[in-house]
Formats: structure tokens, C-alpha cells, sequence
């Protein structure tokens, strides 16, 4: 639970190798007090750098295996993070882009791969930490979806469609637990240049893990319950969102 101060004293991030992630458990930190970080992964030795970074600057770091793929393996996770007192705030930080779209068109084994990992897991996972915040009376989920759940474009409509059930699932999931004390906060940013963007080109309204941290944080500070990074492509997608399917499927985006 927060302190009398507001300090955030427990964060477990889902997808603990995330770029994304990391910079808003960063974020969430700057010049706070020492904080119980849970670190839960598939590779726990990519977390290795940021363990060391947040032990550094004074926190508690565990690290947790974590596979969004394996649902039946998400209760045990939350309620090993949960065992060590309570959680303020969960980021679901995980994703795959998965192969290019044509590809995943010649193979449905690996387009449902990436299904499994970006809607299906976000359902356990989601399920299981809203059980956990609800016991606790409090808490903030923060789930990572993207402007591409908006509306699915046809050069990546597999990761599109994935993003939109996802972000629908947290929607409504952010309906069910009003009352209870427990928020969830989606955040859709556009093109992050990152780990999982590395040599692809970049998109109009680029940017950047940070700067999706700090929209975020700001967020949190606040009553939102979607933000979107940067702002202006609330108002692009509102457009996007209208357009006739025969302009759309055609739009270089």
C-alpha cells in the first residue's frame, strides 16, 4: 500500500525485460523511497541490467519466471508476487509483433503465436491480477496496447486484431472493478522506437519508451483511464477510425 506520503512501496511488471516497462517502473521511482519491484519474465537474465540498476538506487528486486503463453502458470506467478506484501501498481508490459504479415498469412501456427501471447495471456494474466487487487482492496493495473487497436491495418492485421481484444478486454475489465478500489489505467502509444521496433522504419508521430513513461506517470497522478503517446493521435485515430474501409485499406500507414 502507498505510504501517508503517496509512495508507491510494491510494482510487479509483467514483462520484466520490456523496454517500455522498465521506463515506467523508472518513471514510477524517480525520487521516491526504496520500493519492493517484482521483475516477473520469460528470460530472467534480460532483467539482469535493471536489477542491478534499481538494487543501486536502493530497492527490493525479485525476479519471477513469467510466460504469457502458458496461462495456467499466471495464478501461481501473482500470488507469488503478491505473497510479499501488496502490490500498487501492475504493468502489463508484454508483446510480440511477430513475423511480417505475409508471412503469418503462409503460417497460422505462428499467427496464432502471437494471438496466445498478445490477447489470450492478457486475459489470465488480467484476470488473475484483478483477483489479487480486488483482495487487496487496491491497486492500479496499467496495460501497454497500442494505436493499433484502434482499427487493424492490413500490413499487420494479425498484431493489429490481437492489440484491439486486448485493449476491449481491459476496458471492460476496468468497468467491472469499478468500486472496488482497483483502477486500470490503457495506455496506446504509436510507433516506439525500441528493442522489439530495432530496424524497422519508423512511423509519423514516433517515439520513445520515456516519453511513454512519463505520459503515463502523469496519467496515473490523474483519473484517466486511457492515455494515449503522443496525444495527438487521440485526434488522428478518431479519423482513422471513420474512414470509409475502401480509403482505409488503401492509407500508407
Amino acid at each position: 500500500m502507498k505510504d501517508a506520503l503517496g509512495n508507491v512501496q510494491g510494482i510487479l511488471l509483467l514483462g520484466g525485460g520490456s523496454d517500455i516497462g522498465q521506463a515506467i517502473v523508472r518513471e514510477i521511482l524517480r525520487g521516491r523511497r526504496p520500493a519492493r519491484v517484482v521483475l516477473a519474465a520469460r528470460g530472467t537474465g534480460s532483467c539482469g541490467a535493471f536489477v542491478s540498476e534499481l538494487t543501486g538506487m536502493g530497492h527490493h528486486v525479485e525476479v519471477v519466471g513469467f510466460d504469457a503463453n502458458t496461462p495456467a502458470s499466471h495464478e501461481a506467478v501473482l500470488d507469488m508476487a503478491a505473497a510479499g506484501g501488496d502490490l500498487d501498481v501492475v504493468v502489463s508490459a508484454w508483446g510480440v509483433l511477430g513475423a511480417p504479415q505475409d508471412t503469418l498469412d503462409a503460417d497460422p501456427i505462428a499467427a496464432a503465436a502471437v494471438a496466445t501471447a498478445n490477447y489470450v495471456g492478457v486475459v489470465s494474466a488480467g484476470l488473475e491480477t484483478a483477483r489479487v487487487l480486488r483482495a487487496q482492496g487496491h491497486g492500479t493495473l496499467v496495460h501497454l496496447s497500442s494505436v493499433a487497436a484502434e482499427r487493424a491495418r492490413r500490413a499487420n492485421f494479425v498484431y493489429g486484431s490481437s492489440k484491439a481484444g486486448s485493449d476491449a478486454f481491459m476496458q471492460g475489465l476496468a468497468d467491472s472493478l469499478v468500486g472496488s478500489g482497483v483502477r486500470v489505467l490503457v495506455v496506446r502509444p504509436g510507433f516506439v522506437r525500441s528493442k522489439m521496433t530495432a530496424g524497422m522504419k519508423g512511423q509519423p508521430f514516433s517515439t520513445t519508451p520515456e516519453a511513454v513513461a512519463a505520459a503515463t506517470v502523469k496519467a496515473l497522478a490523474g483519473n484517466a483511464h486511457t492515455v494515449w503517446v503522443p496525444g495527438i493521435l487521440r485526434m488522428v485515430f478518431l479519423v482513422f477510425r471513420h474512414l470509409p474501409r475502401a480509403v482505409w485499406r488503401r492509407m500508407p500507414v
